[in-house]
């Protein structure tokens, strides 16, 4: 079984427009490569009650949960804290963070950079040896940044941890419609209940109807359910298979 993962992206400029999200497109990925299934996405403003809520249930119900934004040193950088007590844990201030932020401002750390050395209590720092600032993490929380590229640099020093089997994907392009196809689909999940099929219809394509994805981590399951659904397919509706 698929390990699960939900995303929690933080941020009132996310809610409102002014943002436009990219993290979470980029995690989903990165983590059905890795063969993690996320299971949720939720974006809920910076107010430390919805984030003390948000990660304790998403921490609750999968076994990885990554939030994104709210970590800087502005009033609106509430992550750490709603992080902290969604744990059950006190905010600390942790000693190698701020060496690192002595370093960056030798002479000007002044409260507000400081608050980039606080995290929740029994936090730990990962990847500090390739990273300029580690991760930090509490039990199955992942604490990463808002600004897309730091998010991904991050992500990319720890991604290993959180390789399993992967899935195998097949794709078949048909010429058929989506009413049609529906119980030749249904009736593939019948004879291959632990399969996971994808049904995306395109309207302006001049080849196909409809891209159907068939998806399992054992890649004979997908190769048994891919040749049945081939044979259940009328000759002509398919354009072809990748």
């Amino acid at each position: 079984m698929a390990k699960s993962a939900g995303i929690v992206l933080i941020g009132n400029e996310i809610l409102s427009g002014k943002i436009h999200d990219a993290n979470a497109a980029y995690l989903c990925r990165e983590l059905r490569a890795l063969g993690v299934e996320v299971r949720k996405m939720s974006v809920i403003p910076d107010e430390l009650e919805a984030i003390r809520q948000e990660v304790a249930q998403f921490a609750a119900a999968y076994d990885y949960v990554f939030t994104s934004g709210g970590v800087g040193p502005t009033h609106d950088d509430v992550t750490i804290v709603g992080v902290s007590r969604a744990m059950g844990v006190a905010v600390v201030r942790e000693p190698h963070l701020v060496r690192l932020l002595e370093g960056f401002y030798p002479s000007n750390l002044n409260a507000a950079r400081l608050k980039m050395a606080e995290v929740p209590e029994g936090a730990e720092l990962l990847a500090g040896d390739s990273l300029t600032f580690p991760v930090i993490v509490i039990r199955n929380v992942y604490v990463l940044p808002g600004v897309p590229e730091i998010f991904r640099q991050k992500f990319e020093a720890i991604r290993e941890r959180f390789r399993e089997q992967p899935f195998h994907l097949r794709s078949v392009f048909v010429r058929i419609g989506e009413g049609t196809l529906a119980d030749f689909l249904n009736d593939l999940l019948t004879a291959y209940p632990r399969l996971l099929v994808g049904s995306y219809p395109e309207f302006r394509h001049p080849d196909y109807k409809v891209k159907v994805t068939l998806e399992c981590k054992d890649p004979e399951y997908v190769d048994q359910a891919l040749t049945a659904l081939l044979r259940r397919l009328p000759k002509d509706a398919v354009v072809r298979i990748e």
